[in-house]
């Protein structure tokens, strides 16, 4: 029988719970094993319940079980809580010492702590009695203490190894029915979360400037590039509001500088002037939004899909756009990448949508992320022009691209306003011309959309089909294999590129009306809309999730049990 165990480390914030979820991750990183982990935390810097949930496998897995092995409580809320998922032969570790019976440890964490050196060591103790209960050499836990804290001195490095082995010692004799062997293999996988993902993806793009508001669940995106600084031709800036973000990006790239800025929804609708901006004077404009669950303030530390028919629509008029939603890190790092590059070469916006969910879970790369050596830019010297006097920054092509010079860079002279334009950027209210600028902006359409890729399909050809998109991907895919276990004829569309939709790619998948479910985590089946939208084609059931949680699989398969029978 294969390994896949949960741990579930809860406490309150400032407890230090998520550094015992991240040595534990290292631990099994190094063991060769599949980690997937989770962040669940409150929207205060101290108090309130929070907790970090890992699933640990011999397999690849890419989604949180709803069940948990073996409980950590460094409060009695957490106990109270969660003591009713643990599985059979599950154990709960408490540091409390109040509760008593067959599944419960009592380790006084924070006393060990305390004697090892500082109350602040508990998340070391609690991490050494985990991996002692649940099978690790002491030596594979000593390793990664000794790496990480290395740089804050020798005396800090020995009084965490005293609390590991506290920690150890602990349990020591304790019988764990679920304790497995973690030497699986030698072979180190990469750990990555999702905001790093974007991070890299915008570094593979040749983004140059970063800037920023803080706003959860984006600012890890941000933060995640500052250590790059230092070698890369790359600034990271935080300005006083969205508005100076949007803009200060904009600025940047019409210089010809690659530029990105992250936020979530209620900062995604203060860059919303922005966007229009971008898209009359076709600036290339790059933004992550990070969705949450809303309205206003909403649930900031929370998980949402709410915000798709926004980014697809928000605009002072009509003008293209690019949309992604990737569900892994490397879709993260491929299609941020992409927005850089589409965003350039048909001079629009691209908008990235991740999820709170995403941004701050943990994963196993699978596949190494792929860096160009090259990078394609898409602007023009007065070489490429044959008369760069008259230069007209908005000629009407085509293809609706026209050739993009930056300014002060020759005798080509680059004008732009937010008003409408002629073509060589003059204010303009001619009824003519601006039916001509509009269909000028339009014509990208079809050549956008043909750089949209069809959504991946799973058993495409069985009866009924789930679909969903983004951060999902991984509790759908359980789901599908569960459902499949059970004899149920399902397949699965995972949608990554949204807008343009890909219309004639998504009809040849659902043709002979084929029977389609919408997953999503929102409360109006938002892409089931859209699919309905541009292909005519209604869904057969939803379900929906909008509690602020991502999914568990098995949530997924009772539902569709449910509107399959």
């Amino acid at each position: 029988m294969g390994i896949d165990v949960s741990i579930k480390i809860g406490g309150a914030a400032g407890q230090g719970i998520q550094t015992v979820g991240d040595l534990l991750a290292e631990v099994a990183r190094n063991s060769g094993l599949y980690i997937m982990a989770m962040n669940d935390f409150e929207s205060r810097i101290r108090g309130g319940h929070s907790f970090f949930q890992i699933r640990i496998s011999d397999q690849p897995v890419m989604a949180p079980h709803h069940r948990v092995h073996l409980l950590v409580s460094l409060d009695k809320v957490t106990y109270d809580l969660h003591h009713q998922q643990l599985v059979e032969g599950g154990l709960a570790i408490n540091d409390s010492g109040e509760e008593s019976g067959a599944d419960i440890i009592n380790v006084p964490v924070t006393e060990l702590a305390s004697q090892a050196g500082g109350r602040v060591m508990a998340n070391t103790v609690a991490a050494g009695a985990i991996l002692g209960l649940a099978g690790a050499a002491f030596e594979s836990f000593k390793s990664i203490l000794e790496k990480r804290f290395l740089k804050k001195g020798q005396s800090v490095v020995d009084n965490n190894l005293k609390a590991a082995e506290a920690g150890f010692q602990a349990v020591a004799g304790k019988t764990f029915k679920h304790a497995f062997d973690w030497n699986q293999s030698s072979e180190k996988r990469p750990l990555i979360n999702g905001s790093k993902s974007v991070a890299l993806g915008a570094l593979a793009g040749d983004c140059r400037l970063a800037a920023f508001y803080p706003m959860s669940p984006a600012t890890d995106i941000m933060s995640s590039l500052i250590p790059y600084t230092k070698n890369f031709p790359l600034v990271v800036e935080q300005v006083e509001d969205e508005l100076a973000a949007v803009n200060m990006v904009l600025g940047a790239s019409y210089t010809g500088v690659r530029a990105i800025t992250a936020t979530s929804g209620g900062g995604f609708c203060l860059m919303v002037e922005g966007l229009g901006l971008s898209g009359i004077t076709e600036t290339p404009l790059v933004i992550v939004n990070s969705q949450r669950p809303g309205p206003a303030t909403g649930l900031p530390t929370r998980t949402a899909q709410a915000d798709l028919m926004f980014v697809i629509f928000a605009s002072q008029d009509e003008f293209p756009r690019f949309v992604f939603a990737p569900g892994t890190p490397e879709e993260a790092f491929e299609k941020t990448r992409l927005a850089f590059y589409l965003s350039e070469k048909y001079q629009v916006p691209a908008i990235v949508l991740t999820d709170e969910y995403f941004n701050d879970s943990i994963f196993i790369a699978e596949k190494p992320f792929e860096v160009s050596e090259t990078i394609d830019r898409f602007t023009v010297a007065d070489k490429d022009i044959a008369d760069p006097e008259n230069y007209e920054r908005y000629a009407v092509t085509e293809t609706g691209i026209s050739p993009r010079a930056l300014p002060c860079q020759g005798k080509a002279l680059v004008m732009a306003s937010g008003n409408e334009h002629t073509p060589d950027g003059h204010l303009s209210e001619d009824p003519h011309n601006r039916k001509i600028m509009v269909e000028k902006r339009a014509a990208k359409l079809p050549a956008m959309t043909a750089e949209m890729q069809a959504p991946e399909a799973y058993y495409p050809d069985a009866s009924t089909l789930l679909v969903g998109f983004g951060s999902t991907k991984g509790a759908i895919r359980e789901a599908l294999e569960l459902l499949r276990n059970e004899n149920y004829d399902i397949g699965y569309l995972h949608f990554t590129d949204l807008w343009p939709f890909p219309t004639e790619k998504v009809q040849n998948l659902l043709k002979d009306n084929k029977r389609f479910i919408c997953v999503e985590q929102n409360s109006t089946a938002q892409l089931g809309k859209l699919i309905r939208m541009q292909t005519g084609l209604s869904h057969f059931g939803t379900v929906l999730k909008y509690d602020g949680r991502p999914f568990f699989p098995i949530e997924i398969v009772e539902d569709v049990k449910k509107i399959m029978e």
